[in-house]
């Protein structure tokens, strides 16, 4: 199985939601779609699922065109930020109401249901209504419901974002196993550029409707593309120094070390990170994060360095990378 983008673009008025997407998302392969908020994240999923009608492009799933098919033909398992639950239904309900749609026999619904219940530790479950679960357990209703649509590829869209960090961390190793691990191609849209990067096989990043670049979670941080992919991807943010004769400097604050000599630096406040710590430091190029184990005993007043070869290098007209030999 594949999912094809070709040139797809939404239009609203005279703006381009999403500007001419070309992507392909291999057989049991993650893609998360990461940006910003108003990037158009969720609206590729929308034309990718069919509920939106793109202005141009194409959609192609297992090489058929599916750009004019309706929505409940494509076969697609989608999981929303909002859980999508009929509330007047309990959980059993919910799941059965699609496999009934489909026609398939009162005896298999069961079948079905109850094996799914189970495999998603809902089975206590069954008979409850979704305002009488947690958010976690809605979010598993959610991705059982994908699960029995035996779908062709499935869009997850922001599947988490109303969860606590907490469990978010719980359900992401459940996810990989139910859904991320099966045959079939799977988009996942987030604004969260960790969850993209411990979800994802690769991340499309978009900025203004357009692809800033694609590649693996460690491509995208070793060799952004870009200034805008460099500051989106990395926690804490990546030092961007001031223009200095047409190139823009920036270095990863694991990269920055304490020396006995070199840029003065004041510690103007700290943030701790468990075995991390990162120090904000007042300096003649601006506020630098600095990032260190949370052990070490740092005094208020330091010299800092790094090695030229940690230095990423982006052209200070076009914001894009240019080599590391400059």
């Amino acid at each position: 199985m594949t999912l094809l983008l070709q040139n797809l673009s939404k239009r609203i008025d005279k703006n381009w939601i999403v500007n001419n997407l070309n992507l392909k998302v291999n057989d049991s392969e993650c893609m998360a779609i990461l940006g910003p908020s108003g990037c158009g994240k969720s609206t590729t999923l929308r034309l990718i699922a069919g509920l939106d009608k793109p202005t141009h492009g194409q959609v192609f799933i297992n090489d058929i065109d599916v750009t004019n098919i309706s929505p409940v033909k494509r076969r697609i398992g989608m999981v929303f930020q909002s859980y999508a639950l009929f509330p007047h239904l309990s959980v059993s309900a919910n799941l059965k109401l699609g496999l009934k749609i489909r026609g398939i026999s009162e005896k298999e619904q069961s079948q079905k249901v109850n094996s799914i219940l189970s495999i998603m530790h809902l089975s206590n479950l069954a008979k409850r209504l979704p305002s009488e679960l947690s958010g976690g357990q809605r979010q598993r209703v959610a991705l059982a419901r994908a699960l029995l649509r035996d779908p062709l590829i499935y869009l997850l869209d922001e599947p988490m974002s109303n969860l606590d960090a907490q469990l978010r961390e719980e359900l992401r190793p459940e996810i990989r196993s139910l859904i991320l691990n099966g045959d079939q191609p799977v988009l996942y849209v987030t604004h969260d550029q960790q969850e993209a990067m411990a979800m994802a096989d690769k991340i499309a990043l978009l900025k203004d409707g357009k692809i800033e670049q694609v590649g693996t979670p460690h491509e995208l941080y070793t060799k952004p593309i870009s200034v805008f992919t460099a500051s989106f991807i990395g926690r804490p943010q990546i030092n961007i120094l001031p223009e200095s004769k047409g190139i823009i400097k920036a270095i990863r604050p694991e990269n920055v070390l304490i020396k006995q000599q070199g840029i003065e630096a004041k510690v103007h406040h700290r943030e701790w990170f468990g075995v991390n710590q990162v120090l904000f430091l007042k300096t003649h190029l601006g506020i630098l994060r600095l990032s260190c184990e949370s052990n070490k005993n740092v005094s208020d007043h330091i010299h800092i360095g790094w090695e030229k070869i940690h230095e990423h290098h982006f052209n200070a007209h076009t914001k894009m990378r240019i080599t590391n030999d400059v």
